[in-house]
Formats: C-alpha cells, sequence, structure tokens
C-alpha cells in the first residue's frame, strides 16, 4: 500500500518481534495514529451510552424497539449487494490468525476463515503483531507450518482457499502498547488499521477486498461509527468506496433491538448478520442484571436454540437480513470432534449435524464451525437445502412476527439451574482464563471450544446465581461461600490430574483469583477480559 502524506505515527511498547518491522511501519502507525485522533473521541462518547443504557435497562427491567427509528424499519431498502467472495458462505470456519490455524483454515474447505483477533485471541503484543504478520503472508503465498513431529503444511490453489474476514477486538478494549500521546489506542483501530493499510491493495489485486465481522456491537449508533471509519480509510488510501465488507456479530441484546437500523447505517459496506449465541446470552445477563428471577438463565448447556426466546432471536434475524438483501450467518457449532476416541467424535458430529440441519431449514445461509473436521459436516446440512445456489435470501420468512415480549422471555427455557452446571461454569472460566494468561484464546475443555465468550457466560451466570441465591436442583443455594469451596475443589482437582510441576508451571492461582473476582464482586465487572488484560505480560 502506497504511504499516505506524513503523519505523527502511534508510538509502540511492546517488545522487538521477529520480523516486527514489517508490519509497524511508521506510515501505518501513521495511519493508526489518524484513526485514533479522529475515531476515539467518539468511541468513548458510546462507550459512555452504553453505561447509561444498562443503568436504564436496569432500572425498568425492559427493552423495546426504537420508534424514533420506526421509518427505517418500514423503509424499503437494501444494503449493497454482496461481492463474488462473499457470495457463497455456507460454512465459516473461526480461530486465532496464529501460524497453523492461519495455514489450516485457508485449507480446510470452509468458503470463509474469520481470521479472529478478539474472542478467540489472547490479545499479547505478540499475538497482535504476529497475526497481522500472518495474514500479510498468507496473501502473499510465503506462508507454512511444521508441526514439532516433522508434517508441513502449506497453500493450496488460491482458488481453494477461504476467503479470510478478520474480526479485530471491541470497542471496549485498548492495545496498551499502541499509543497516541498518553493515549491507548482502541484494540479495535490497530486491529482494523494494521490490516487494511497492508492488505488492502494486495486483496483488491487479488479479485477480493478486506472483509470484516464486527464484534460487541450495542446500538446502530456503533455500527454508523464503523462505517465511518470506513469511508475515512477507503478515502485515506485509494481505495474504492464500497471495497470494505462488514458483518456484524449479533450478539448483543440491545442490537438485537435494532438489527434494521445496524444495517442501515451500514448498508454501503453491509454483508449480513451472524448469530453470536454466547455473548447474546451474557448481554442478557449484564443488561438485565438486576432485573430479578424472570431473567435468570439455567445452565448454559440447557439454553439451546430452540428454547422459544433464542428461535425469536434468530428468526428475526433471519427475516431482517433477507429482506434486505443480507446474508444471515448462523452461530459456532463449538464441539471438537476426537480422532482417538468414535464414541466422543460420533456424538460431536451428531450434534453439530442437527445443529446445522436445523440453521439451514431456518433459512440461515451458512454457519460456523470451530475445527477442520467439521466443515464437512456443516457443508452437507447446507448442501441439503442450497443445493448449487449460493444463498437462500429469496427465502424471506415472512412467517415471521417477532415482539419485543419474545425477545425477552428467558422464563422460556422451561429449565433450572444446577449443581452440575455451576461446577461446570467454575470449570470452563477458570480453566479458560488459565489459557488465555499464557497466550492462548482458543481452548478445547470438556470437547468443546471455549473462547472468551463462553468464558462470559459462565462467569456471568455464576454471579446472576448468587446475586439471586439461586437454588440448585440438589436444594443448595448459590452463595460465594458456595462458589469460592466448588472454585477451590477445582483448583485442587487440576493440579491432581496435570501433576503438581505442570500445575506450578502455569497460571492456575491467578486464573482462580481472577474468576472469583469477575463472578463475585459486587459490581459487575462489563467484561472480565478488561481486568485479565492487566495481567497479561
Amino acid at each position: 500500500m502506497s504511504a499516505p502524506a506524513p503523519s505523527s505515527p502511534a508510538a509502540v511498547h511492546g517488545d522487538p518481534l521477529p520480523r516486527s518491522e514489517e508490519v509497524l511501519t511508521d506510515a501505518a502507525l501513521g495511519f493508526v495514529a489518524e484513526l485514533h485522533r479522529r475515531f476515539t473521541p467518539r468511541r468513548d462518547e458510546l462507550l459512555a451510552l452504553r453505561a447509561e443504557r444498562r443503568a436504564q435497562i436496569a432500572r425498568t427491567g425492559t427493552l423495546d424497539f426504537l420508534p424514533e427509528t420506526a421509518g427505517i424499519r418500514d423503509g424499503d431498502w437494501k444494503v449493497a449487494p454482496a461481492p463474488p467472495a462473499l457470495e457463497d458462505r455456507r460454512v465459516e470456519i473461526t480461530g486465532p490468525p496464529d501460524r497453523r490455524m492461519t495455514v489450516n483454515a485457508l485449507n480446510s474447505g470452509a468458503r470463509v476463515w474469520l481470521a479472529d483477533f478478539e474472542d478467540a485471541t489472547s490479545p499479547t503484543w505478540e499475538n497482535v503483531v504476529l497475526g497481522q504478520l500472518n495474514l500479510i503472508d498468507a496473501f502473499e503465498r510465503r506462508i507454512d507450518f511444521t508441526t514439532p513431529e516433522g508434517k508441513s503444511y502449506t497453500l493450496r490453489p488460491d482458488e481453494e482457499l477461504a476467503t479470510v474476514v478478520v474480526r479485530p477486538r471491541g470497542w471496549h478494549l485498548d492495545e496498551r502498547h499502541v499509543t497516541v500521546g498518553d493515549e491507548a489506542v482502541p484494540g479495535a483501530l490497530v486491529d482494523f488499521g494494521l490490516y487494511f493499510f497492508h492488505n488492502a491493495e494486495r486483496l483488491l489485486a487479488r479479485g477480493m477486498g478486506p472483509y470484516f465481522y464486527l464484534p460487541k456491537t450495542e446500538s446502530r449508533l456503533e455500527a454508523r461509527l464503523w462505517n465511518d471509519v470506513f469511508v475515512f480509510a477507503q478515502d485515506r488510501l485509494g481505495v474504492p468506496q464500497g471495497t470494505v465488507r462488514a458483518t456484524v456479530l449479533i450478539e448483543t441484546v440491545t442490537a438485537a433491538f435494532e438489527m434494521d437500523e445496524i444495517l442501515y447505517e451500514l448498508r454501503d459496506h453491509a454483508s449480513g448478520l451472524n448469530a453470536g449465541r454466547w455473548d447474546y446470552l451474557f448481554s442478557i445477563v449484564k443488561n438485565f442484571r438486576d432485573a430479578g428471577e424472570r431473567f435468570v438463565l439455567p445452565d448454559r448447556n440447557a439454553v439451546t436454540m430452540t428454547a422459544p426466546f433464542m428461535r425469536a432471536y434468530t428468526d428475526l434475524l433471519v427475516r431482517t437480513c433477507h429482506r434486505r438483501g443480507a446474508h444471515a450467518i448462523g452461530g459456532m457449532a463449538a464441539f471438537v470432534p476426537s480422532r482417538h476416541d468414535p464414541g466422543v467424535n460420533e456424538r460431536a458430529l451428531k450434534k453439530v449435524r442437527a445443529d446445522k440441519d436445523r440453521e439451514a431449514a431456518d433459512g440461515f445461509d451458512g454457519s460456523w464451525v470451530a475445527h477442520p473436521d467439521l466443515v464437512p459436516v456443516c457443508r452437507a446440512s447446507f448442501d441439503a437445502v442450497l443445493g448449487d445456489r449460493p444463498h437462500q435470501k429469496d427465502r424471506l420468512r415472512e412467517d415471521v412476527h417477532v415482539t419485543a415480549g419474545q425477545l425477552l422471555d428467558v422464563g422460556s427455557t422451561g429449565a433450572r439451574p444446577t449443581a452440575e452446571g455451576l461446577r461446570n461454569a467454575v470449570q470452563v472460566g477458570t480453566r479458560y482464563i488459565e489459557a488465555w494468561l499464557r497466550g492462548t484464546g482458543a481452548v478445547a475443555v470438556f470437547n468443546l471450544m471455549e473462547d472468551a465468550a463462553t468464558a462470559e457466560i459462565s462467569r456471568s451466570q455464576i454471579w446472576q446465581w448468587a446475586r439471586n441465591a439461586v437454588v440448585l436442583d440438589t436444594g443448595e443455594k448459590v452463595t460465594p461461600e458456595l462458589v469460592r469451596h466448588v472454585a477451590d475443589e477445582e483448583l485442587a482437582a487440576v493440579s491432581t490430574e496435570i501433576g503438581e510441576d505442570a500445575f506450578a508451571a502455569g497460571r492456575w492461582a491467578q486464573a482462580h483469583d481472577l474468576f472469583l473476582q469477575v463472578a463475585l464482586d459486587e459490581e459487575f465487572i462489563d467484561f472480565l477480559t478488561l481486568p485479565a488484560y492487566q495481567l497479561l505480560a
């Protein structure tokens, strides 16, 4: 990419890394600094609006569609047509942009790879910078990977590779290693800015473009900010307007009430919406945390996508997308197949197959998996419905009429919290945080691929249960003392399981303490990654 006019570059405070000078050029850091100066003040205002809105929801215990945007919801408009590289999205694989995943995801047979700098990445300085380098190397076809056992992986021909869609960090996270003046630059602008600066021209030359997934969006105003970032970036670097395309994760309950509005704000750059199920549940707890028992969720594994309030959310997403000409992308299949245990493998494949069959039948145009072995399963489900068609946007789902009450009918799950669910939440949260503190953001725990979103729902449910003194199926009441007792038992169990030496070499005590902090503090911490980030090396 040709360098823009000189601008004072952002300052870098991270340790030198191999080939980091290829990513952290003065021109690229100058571009990041421009993004920061222009857009961070609005980011800060929008974060303040988030807090105000959450306080209002907590007071009223309700949420509704916005009367002032009824004209947008009722209007006859569509988003820009999808570019050829994003026309068929029937299978999308997710994972962090480390070197091994980059090669395996691109080669997986999926139509799209979500290169994830957010929930599946622990944002160590090394992961942030080398993730960018891996993507540059991939587009230059100079990336490969060799396992410790000596097995080598190289890229397949270009026409067989997945289309890359990058997920930058959410608006709430800062990158302390990159500053302008004495201010840390938002991680979202670091991730977007470095990727766009280095790769927009490369991607155009390959017949594609810089495509993004936008996480943790809570309102149309946050979507508008992203749209303004795209417009500025394209103008600044001489990239044709409309080259950027963005898919927005509808993973907050407030965004579920503004799907039309979010697409409208991004309409020249919009590619679709995605149903981010785990963060969605976390968002319900966060927003309705003081609204009493009617918003208490049962065990996270008991809240399936067939629960009425979750069906209302996904049906509305499909209807909204197809009415506006956008792709509707289904949620994560977190099951991890096993190449060593046939029983585990068959159960995983059966559950994924049922999940993807349901999404395809409901009208989704594609869906996510977390492991290459699940790509054929997801593809088969969508092939059965789509055939040779790239999508099913013509299925308008005009039978769907979702009310605010249906979206908020959390009690419709028909399940209750259990002692086993409490223990599993402690196990998942602690084990995930320990790996995250060591720099790993996607972790297989009990044959499920866990990331920051599943850790968030685990700790937030415990907070909610303790806050409401929930009585479990065993008759025990959830109290801070009970949670600490279970957490101590699980910490001892880990030590026995992995051995004292491995336990001492890990960060288990920190993970245990941090999990209890974010699960039991009187004040609900917005994101566990905020205090966790302070503990990263």
